[in-house]
């Protein structure tokens, strides 16, 4: 309709200008010829008849737009654009040849579309041809040449927009280039920027024409998200393992099993209530860590009736679970049953060493546990090297005046800088009571602590009872679990007796979680009878930690957790004090950093793929070593042992890094050893599997936001397989490479000769109808 009208398509008047092209004398003739218009319908003004004077001015108006649309014929309206040379420019045709262009959308195949519109016997292919030398290339991860598009395989396991515009750009950098023509489905997964290839595509104005294949949305479908587990862990913890799941067309209220296995058995099967379409849920899963070295777990939901991409259905993360024996310092300054019991609960666990330091008197200390006789045999650390040598560390009942100011900001450094976990008990010394307040410690406490208070009526510190409770997020935290199926965490905590409280702390520092929670009833220290306080009644904070730096702080509010085994009306078969205080030192020493660390960019890779390994090396006081020979020696499935060398980056003291391409599937084995001035600092290790990559069928929906935005920045077009027709002439009219300068008339355009006739014909019917002379 708009040809119609205009007499050219819409795009001619967007990349063209309107000008008049009139002779000089025709410019005033036109003006006289305005005037006597304008005198002629000033007449009005005096003609007899039943018209009102409001309809006598629009008449008057509809004849001064007569004489317009006349002037404006006369002036000889001229569209000038710039039209592409015939077979004077190239074209660059770019075909995603990934496997996501495999997928069907109904009953078509992606690719199929691709090949029958783009084919070279078709009409599209032969209008482009007639105008442009074409140059065709195939890209996934990297873009190459073809001669049709039949050649197209779509097989590959990546897909580089940028990458693909960049390199056919510079291939054709050096001929008159009209544009590119981009045909994807617009989901790249390779972290090329973007922005950085269009730069170059705008400053020499050559234009992007995208062309979106498939869907936006797939439907039906289920799609496993991220998988969020740590790298490292060790044997027999267990492992809380986030799964995001999403689905589009299966039903809202629908659920499905997820299931998680190694290369031999089902390890762990939970069912998942799926959300509305497109709106991710997250599924938790415990899995124990029962076997040594580098494990690999599969995440999986089973294919669903009509589901439209079944592998998007799994994913796969590695773990490497270390068999190595954890240091953890236990500094109490009283004695208390707190410490033989925790003893006696990690007392059968090959993977946790807990070292107790106890003041039994002025300087003087019962220690147990110690390698040798020289450990810790001044008391509590003075040196960071020595604190150091600890993943974690448990600061009972004890004050913070024990503790010299280099000693506190030491224990602060401990869990910042070292990474390593610090856990705060409740005892009459802790917290504010032992006027750990306005100290270096007190920015690492998860909790807010409240000024010291004393009973209203008997003058005695503050003690509480409390029935403990988890709160939601306690519910699936592992430390907290007890061994017990989801649904019956909250009972098997419900039959657990109180415990006791000597520190009133109601409140959590801004980005900390609270696990634990309970009610405080005020009671009698002496007589443990219940009195009147005005704390009775009031949520306490029991169980939170915060991350802070790079290791994590943990406040275990109560002081006597043994009673949940001593209490007489806990059962001698219940394992509820053991299994908490297992699953706490694991927890507080997960993730602690090792002096040497070793961590890829990829957790998988494709043969040859480059892969960059990082290793940071520190001292015994974790500081960070530039200076140190780091050798990597890589292992491959075959038993090919590579020598590497890395190389300190510059950027950050102690980081060396150094890069590996797999040459065989299979699971490789990276090591590296770090030493300085012929003295051992430390080896770490790191695993790599190289697979072929399966990220073409997540997030496989045409990305159509992606591609109208390259066609915007370049000033090109964004087209779908159905308007695909106008394609030739659009980049015809696009002025990019090599044009002629051409004139088009508009005076004679339908749309100026209906205006003129509905304008005369609406002021003559009118006067008809008015009886105007």
């Amino acid at each position: 309709m708009f040809e119609f009208l205009f007499k050219y398509r819409r795009i001619a008047f967007e990349e063209g200008d309107v000008v008049f092209a009139a002779p000089e004398w025709v410019e005033p003739t036109v003006l006289v010829a305005i005037l006597v218009g304008a005198m002629a319908t000033a007449t009005y003004a005096f003609v007899r008849g039943r018209a009102r004077p409001g309809e006598r001015a629009l008449l008057a108006g509809t004849r001064l737009l007569l004489f317009g649309v006349i002037a404006v014929c006369l002036l000889q309206p001229t569209l000038v654009i710039s039209r592409v040379a015939p077979q004077q420019n190239f074209l660059g045709l770019l075909f995603d040849d990934s496997r996501s262009m495999a997928l069907a959308d109904g009953d078509t195949r992606r690719g199929q579309v691709v090949q029958e519109r783009f084919a070279e016997e078709g009409e599209l292919v032969a209008g482009l041809s007639e105008r442009f030398s074409v140059r065709r290339f195939a890209f996934a991860e990297d873009a190459k040449r073809i001669s049709s598009a039949a050649e197209l395989a779509f097989d590959g396991t990546r897909t580089d927009i940028a990458g693909a515009m960049s390199s056919a750009a510079a291939e054709l950098s050096g001929v008159p280039l009209a544009g590119l023509v981009l045909v994807s489905d617009g989901a790249a997964n390779v972290s090329s920027p973007l922005a950085e290839a269009l730069v170059p595509l705008q400053a020499a104005g050559v234009p992007v024409y995208t062309v979106g294949i498939g869907a936006e949305v797939i439907s039906p479908d289920i799609e496993l998200g991220r998988v969020e587990a740590p790298r490292a862990a060790l044997l027999g913890s267990s492992l809380l393992v986030d799964v995001v799941v999403t689905q589009r067309g299966m039903g809202g209220d629908a659920s499905v099993p997820l299931r998680v296995e190694d290369d031999l058995r089902i390890l762990a099967e939970e069912v998942v209530e799926l959300g509305a379409d497109g709106e991710p849920v997250v599924a938790r899963v415990e899995l124990r860590l029962d076997q040594p070295g580098p494990q690999v777990f599969r995440f999986g939901i089973p294919g669903q009736p009509g589901e439209s991409v079944l592998e998007n259905n799994q994913r796969s993360v590695h773990v490497n679970v270390s068999d190595e024996r954890r240091k953890i310092l236990y500094f109490e300054g009283e004695p208390r049953f707190e410490v033989k019991f925790m003893r006696r609960a990690v007392a059968d666990d090959d993977n946790i060493q807990l070292v107790v330091l106890q003041r039994t008197a002025e300087s003087k200390f019962l220690r147990l546990d110690v390698d040798d006789g020289s450990e810790l045999e001044f008391g509590f650390p003075s040196e960071r090297e020595e604190l150091y040598r600890y993943a974690g560390l448990v600061l009972g009942s004890v004050e913070a005046s024990f503790f010299t100011y280099d000693q506190l900001a030491m224990i602060a450094d401990f869990v910042s800088a070292r990474g390593g976990g610090l856990l705060f008990l409740g005892g009459a010394a802790a917290f504010a009571e032992g006027g750990w307040d306005g100290t270096p410690v007190e920015e690492v406490m998860p909790v807010l602590m409240s000024p010291p208070e004393t009973s209203a009526t008997r003058g005695e510190r503050f003690f509480a009872e409390t029935k403990v409770r988890p709160t939601r997020a306690g519910l699936s935290h592992p430390a907290v679990r007890l061994d017990a199926e989801p649904e019956e965490v909250a009972t098997r905590w419900e039959m657990l007796p109180p415990t006791t409280l000597a520190n009133p702390i109601s409140e959590v520092r801004p980005g900390a979680t609270t696990l634990l929670v309970g009610a405080t009833t005020v009671v009698d220290a002496a007589g443990l009878d219940e009195i009147e306080n005005p704390r009775s009644g009031d949520e306490q904070v029991v169980l939170a930690f915060q991350r802070y730096g790079r290791g994590k702080a943990i406040a275990l509010t109560i002081q006597d957790s043994w009673l949940w085994q001593m209490h007489a009306d806990v059962p001698v078969e219940d394992q509820s004090h053991e299994i908490f205080w297992q699953r706490m030192t694991r927890w507080l020493v997960e993730g602690v950093p090792d002096p040497v660390e070793l961590v890829g960019d990829k957790e998988a890779a494709e043969l040859g793929e480059t892969v960059r390994f990082a290793a940071s090396v520190r001292d015994s006081a974790y500081l960070g070593v530039n200076g140190a020979s780091v050798t990597a020696l890589a292992t491959s499935p075959d038993g090919e042992v590579r020598e590497l060398t890395a190389e300190w980056t510059v950027d950050r003291d102690g980081e060396y890094a150094f890069e590996y391409d797999p040459a065989v599937l299979g699971e490789h084995s990276v090591e590296v050893r770090a030493e300085l001035d012929g003295e051992f600092l430390g080896s770490a290790r790191s695993f790599l599997v190289a697979r072929p990559s399966d990220e073409e069928y997540f997030g496989a929906g045409q990305d159509a936001s992606a591609l109208r935005r390259i066609a915007e920045a370049t000033g090109g077009r964004h087209y779908t397989p159905e308007t695909l027709e106008s394609l030739p002439e659009d980049i015809e009219l696009s002025g990019a490479g090599v044009t002629l300068v051409e004139r088009l008339d508009l005076w004679d355009m339908p749309a100026l000769f209906l205006l003129a006739i509905l304008l005369m014909g609406t002021e003559w019917g009118w006067r008809r109808r008015r009886g105007l002379s």
